[in-house]
């Protein structure tokens, strides 16, 4: 994990040294060198912000009826009012007796 890190990471620092360098090697930024990658970044971000409507989430284009939500609406009233389970065990008391100023002894 340590070693895909640090391979990560100096990848992004040469990369990040490759662009500085290729926007002011000879003094002055070179604009055209940065219009393309500017222009990638912002199809990118454009398309991540309005994806077309192909890769959209699919809603459902019927609408449930109402007997079907109010059957929904029953179950989640059900399961809602009852919060814990009752089980029919009981605690079976020791035959040692309980000492609470006893400290218990670890290894």
């Amino acid at each position: 994990m340590k070693k895909q890190a640090i391979l990560f990471w100096s990848m992004i620092g040469l990369a990040a040294f490759g662009v500085i360098n290729a926007l002011f090697g000879n003094g002055q930024i070179n604009w055209s060198s940065l219009l393309i990658p500017a222009i990638l970044v912002g199809v990118v971000v454009w398309l991540y912000k309005f994806p077309p409507r192909k890769y959209r989430a699919k809603h459902p284009k019927v609408k449930p009826s109402a007997r079907t939500m109010a059957k929904l609406a029953a179950e989640q009233r059900q399961s809602s009012g009852q919060k814990r389970k009752h089980y029919p065990f009981q605690v079976i008391e020791g035959n040692k007796g309980k000492n609470d100023e006893d400290i218990p002894r670890y290894h």
